[in-house]
């Protein structure tokens, strides 16, 4: 049987397109705006790193330039329209998506279970139990308001204190919910003082969650393979995955087709006839370019970057300084649908310091594309917050 085929450029495109990223962003940045971008993506992923601006910031920040934080705490804590759990990661999701994570709390909770011995059950079901009444009598808690009498240091199954561990086994299994942040700490109420009753109390069976999971997963990815749909969410196995794609490509909800990599090579997906239609009627992308975050989702999975972008990437926050390549927390440069460099940057004494710019190979830095780098950095510098850009003697890496 022939396959259909799709070959690179148009698959970066179509790709890009579902993550907000091949044409201008606009709108405000904030309300029933920035809602319509988090339905879009998914879900957007947190982390504390704040060398220039936290992830989840400049996620959304690429795709709407008049982002800026407070927006994204707004959806969470007033208006109750995104709630934070785990995709791949600690993530904020559409509150809309809240039945779906069900599932994922009946698995983190017996997976958690799951590390208890038999000799410690007993206590660990207590202090869970005297954490969660301590929230229904006092109101929303961080991890700094239980425990009093623990040392700090001792260690929980993440290496905890045990009343850290309890709030965390309690928010992953769903019965917590985060209401709050502040500064980058999380405060924990119960879910039911949280999650709106519509969303709460809605219920789904295990079929329909699958089929959600797996179908709201292609149409943002616009193509992928069943362990990249399963992936999306980590909400299905990926057997689960295997076996929707079985059924829906039997009875024709989605079709196969051949992806064209950057090397030339092809890599067996699945799609939909819709999804290869609006292909053909895909704009020319922004010629903006692009700082993106090293946690966006069009870069979340590395491997599938490098075989559709030739985009070879990894965070070195981890690889001693001396035997890094790059820096400790490089970030990546979309131009087109091409990605064309990588930046290290960072917030020092008021100023975004640019350390080094590596463009990639083939990648030809005229007076434009120079220019169009600097204009991204005078943009990038009101969201970091910082006065001027500066920038390190022989920067421009050749």
């Amino acid at each position: 049987m022939t396959r259909l085929f799709l070959d690179n450029q148009n698959a970066r495109r179509l790709f890009l397109d579902r993550h907000l990223l091949l044409r201008p962003g606009s709108g405000p940045g904030r309300g029933e705006d920035l809602e319509g971008v988090l339905d879009a993506l998914g879900f957007v992923q947190v982390d504390s790193v704040n060398t220039l601006a936290r992830a989840h910031d400049l996620i959304l920040w690429s795709r709407r330039g008049r982002y800026r934080p407070k927006a994204l705490e707004s959806l969470v804590a007033r208006r109750r329209t995104a709630f934070e759990h785990w995709t791949h990661d600690a993530s904020v999701i559409p509150m809309a998506f809240y039945p779906m994570w069900r599932k994922k709390f009946e698995r983190d909770e017996a997976r958690m279970r799951s590390r208890w011995s038999e000799t410690r059950r007993r206590g660990w079901e207590t202090e869970i139990e005297q954490v969660l009444r301590h929230i229904a009598d006092n109101g929303p808690a961080s991890s700094l308001d239980v425990g009093d009498e623990e040392p700090k240091d001792s260690s929980g199954w993440w290496d905890w204190h045990p009343s850290k561990t309890a709030l965390e086994f309690l928010w992953r299994s769903g019965r917590l919910a985060v209401c709050h942040r502040r500064g980058f700490r999380k405060f924990y109420d119960l879910a039911e003082r949280v999650i709106p009753a519509v969303h709460r109390n809605q219920r789904c069976d295990d079929d329909e969650i699958v089929d959600w999971a797996m179908s709201e997963a292609l149409r943002r990815l616009g193509f992928g393979t069943s362990g990249e749909l399963a992936a999306f969410f980590e909400i299905v196995t990926r057997d689960e995955a295997k076996a929707w794609c079985a059924d829906a490509l039997s009875n024709g909800r989605i079709i196969e087709v051949e992806i064209e990599m950057s090397d030339g090579s092809r890599r067996r997906s699945f799609t939909t006839e819709a999804v290869l239609d609006d292909t053909a009627s895909l704009p020319e992308p922004t010629g903006r370019l692009r700082l993106l975050s090293p946690f966006d989702p069009a870069l979340r999975d590395r491997s599938r970057a490098e075989r559709l972008f030739g985009f070879h990437y990894r965070i070195e926050i981890f690889v001693p300084e001396a035997k890094r390549r790059y820096g400790y927390y490089v970030f990546p440069l979309l131009q087109g649908d091409r990605l064309i460099g990588r930046l290290d940057a960072k917030r020092v004494d008021g100023a975004l310091r640019v350390q080094a710019f590596w463009p990639e190979a083939g990648v030809r830095m005229g007076k434009a594309r120079t220019s169009a780098l600097k204009s991204e950095l005078e943009r990038v510098r009101r969201l970091a917050g910082a006065q001027t850009v500066a920038f390190a003697e022989g920067w421009m890496r050749r």
